[in-house]
C-alpha cells in the first residue's frame, strides 16, 4: 500500500514522550533522534533516562511525576521554551497490575488508575492548549489489547485502565478534530520489553490462594511469557513513526499479529451476542399510541 507522507518532513518534528527510559518509549526516542527529530522525553528518574539514551543535541530529558499536574505543566513549558512548538505527543508511561478484583486493595487499584489514566489526562490537559493554538499536532495514547479484550484472569484493573484510555481517546479525537489535531490509540499485543518484569508489573500484597486461574496467569506472565513475547519493540516504534506521517492516521492502531487475532475474536463474540439477542434487547421502546 502506498502511504502519502505529510508535507512536514519526518525528521523535522518535535516529539514529547512519557515513560521513555525503557521499553517502547526508549525505542521511539532512539529511532527519532537517529532520524534527526527533536525529542523531549520524561521519566521519574532523570539519571536513568540520561543513561538509557545518552547525550544528544536534540534530546531534552525531563524528570516528571505524571501524577502531578504541576510537574507535567512544567515539562511541557520547557519543551515550548526550548523549541517553540510541539508536533507529536506519546502518552506511553504506565505499568501493569496483576491480581483478581477481590484481592487487589482500593489503593493498589487507584494507584494504577492514577498513572495509567490520570497521568495521561494530565498530559492531555497541558498539551492541548499548545496544539489548539498551533492548529496541528498528533497525540498517541498507548493502551493495550487489554483495552479492547478484558478476558484475562487477574488483569481486571489493568484492563479497566486501558479500556478507559481507549474511551477517552475516542472522545479526544472527536474534540480535537476541529483544531487539526489527530489522535491515535495504540493497542499492542505482547512485545518483548521489560513490561512483565517486577519493576513494571505490580502484584497484590495479599494474594488469595483460591484464585487458581489468576495464580496460573501470574506464573505464566512472570516466568513463561516474559522474554518470549513475539513482538519486536523496535518494529512497533517504527510503525508509530510511520503512522505519525499520515494525513489521515488510524484512530485505533492494533499492534502485532496477536493483537489483531484477539481483536477479531472479540468482534466476532460481540457480533454473535448482538445477533442472538437482538429481538429481546431491542424490545425496549415505548409503544406508540395509534390515534383513531
Amino acid at each position: 500500500m502506498y502511504y502519502k507522507i505529510n508535507i512536514m518532513k519526518a525528521q523535522d518534528k518535535v516529539w514529547y514522550i512519557t515513560g521513555a527510559s525503557k521499553g517502547l518509549g526508549l525505542s521511539l526516542v532512539k529511532q527519532l533522534l537517529a532520524a534527526g527529530n527533536r525529542v523531549a522525553a520524561t521519566s521519574r528518574s532523570l539519571e536513568d533516562l540520561k543513561l538509557a539514551v545518552g547525550g544528544h543535541e536534540n534530546f531534552l530529558p525531563l524528570a516528571v511525576d505524571l501524577t502531578s499536574e504541576a510537574s507535567v505543566k512544567d515539562s511541557v513549558d520547557s519543551v515550548i521554551k526550548q523549541w517553540s512548538r510541539l508536533d507529536v505527543v506519546v502518552n506511553n508511561a504506565g505499568y501493569g497490575l496483576l491480581g483478581s478484583l477481590e484481592e487487589l486493595s482500593d489503593k493498589e487499584s487507584r494507584d494504577n488508575f492514577e498513572v495509567n489514566v490520570f497521568g495521561t489526562l494530565n498530559v492531555i490537559r497541558n498539551v492541548m492548549p499548545v496544539l489548539r493554538r498551533q492548529r496541528f499536532g498528533h497525540i498517541f495514547n498507548i493502551a493495550s489489547i487489554g483495552g479492547f479484550v478484558g478476558s484475562f484472569p487477574g488483569f481486571g484493573i489493568y484492563c479497566a485502565t486501558k479500556f478507559a484510555v481507549v474511551g477517552l481517546s475516542e472522545s479526544l479525537a472527536a474534540e480535537a478534530k476541529a483544531f487539526g489535531v489527530n489522535v491515535t490509540v495504540v493497542q499492542p499485543g505482547y512485545f518483548r520489553t521489560n513490561f512483565l518484569t517486577s519493576g513494571s508489573l505490580a502484584v497484590p500484597a495479599n494474594e488469595i490462594a483460591e484464585y487458581a486461574d489468576v495464580r496460573e496467569s501470574q506464573k505464566a506472565h512472570q516466568t513463561g511469557i516474559d522474554g518470549n513475547q513475539p513482538g519486536d519493540p523496535e518494529k512497533a516504534a517504527a510503525v508509530m513513526i510511520e503512522m505519525a506521517q499520515q494525513e489521515a492516521p488510524a484512530l485505533h492502531l492494533f499492534l502485532g499479529r496477536d493483537a489483531y487475532d484477539m481483536a477479531d475474536k472479540k468482534i466476532l463474540l460481540v457480533q454473535n451476542d448482538m445477533d442472538k439477542w437482538e429481538t429481546l434487547a431491542t424490545s425496549t421502546a415505548f409503544e406508540e399510541t395509534v390515534n383513531k
